[in-house]
């Protein structure tokens, strides 16, 4: 029998995702990285990004604006801020979101908290975008 990975992707509101998977991929603090069965234990911060996940074949993807991931005994638990799939993200949405906090970057001070608050924006806005994209 063919090894799996149970995974888990938990959000304040819902358990999103709880299946048996091949592969598991997302954006962590020390950059993207993989996880297959028999990996090793690890614990990370999870970026604002993408996570991919495959199973018999098929690639799901999710737009997150960040939270923490374990591995542990072919099990990956991912608890997450905010988790959208692809589907369920309305575009338009993503493109105004986009574009309000660019220009609200423009006119602020990079060392400040506010500016702070829309670089974020901003990145949650593009891997909203990106992951949207991969619609099929």
């Amino acid at each position: 029998m063919v090894s799996m990975l149970n995974l888990e992707i938990i959000t304040p509101e819902k358990v999103l995702v709880s299946e048996e998977v091949d592969m598991v991929e997302a954006k962590g603090s020390l950059g993207e990285f993989g996880v297959l069965p028999g990996h090793i234990q690890f614990l990370t911060v999870l970026e604002i990004g993408e996570v991919r996940y495959t199973k018999d074949g098929k690639t799901s993807y999710l737009a997150t604006s960040g939270g923490f991931g374990e591995v542990a005994d072919d099990k990956v638990t991912f608890l997450l801020d905010t988790a959208e799939f692809a589907d369920d993200i309305d575009l338009e949405r993503a493109k105004i979101a986009m574009e309000e906090a660019q220009e609200r970057l423009k006119e602020l001070e990079m060392d400040t908290a506010e500016y702070r608050m829309y670089e974020l924006a901003l990145l949650r806005a593009l891997a909203r975008l990106q992951v949207a994209s991969k619609k099929l």
